[in-house]
Order: C-alpha cells, then structure tokens, then sequence
C-alpha cells in the first residue's frame, strides 16, 4: 500500500529561535503588534511504500531520527495516511 506522511519539525521550546524572533520583531513593522513568539519550522511531505500503516508510521518516526530531525535541538510530529 501507498502512505503519505505530513511530518513537521520544530525547533525546541527552550532554544532561541533566531528566524522566528526576527519574524516576531517584523510584525510591528507591518502593523501586527499583536503577533507574537513566532517560531519558524519546517514541513516535510513524503510517500511511503508499507504493507500497513503500522509499519508506515514506523518507517517514517526512523526517517525522522536518522535523518530529518536533529532531536537535540529539535521535535516532530507527523501523521500517515493512505493515499
């Protein structure tokens, strides 16, 4: 069977975010006052050949740790579906 996994990486709560406080101090200029703590990211899509979802999911959470997360300084979640 066919997956699509819709993973999205973030950086830690407790690390400075440099993209996300200069997109937080932008906003004033662009009169958005009220948006704050912003937090820059990334989303990655992918497709996943697997016998079953549970095998899916599992295919993509080592995806995720070996190569597209760095879990020192970063978290991810995704999700898996049938496509």
């Amino acid at each position: 069977m066919k997956f699509k996994a819709e993973i999205d990486i973030m950086p830690l709560d407790a690390l400075l975010d440099p993209q996300g406080k200069a997109v937080t101090n932008a906003m004033q200029n662009v009169g958005l006052p009220e948006i704050e703590g912003v937090r820059i990211g990334r989303h990655v899509r992918l497709f996943i050949e697997a016998v079953d979802q549970k095998v899916a999911e599992e295919k993509v959470d080592e995806a995720c740790k070996k190569m597209l997360a760095n879990q020192i300084m970063e978290h991810y979640s995704f999700s898996v579906s049938a496509c």
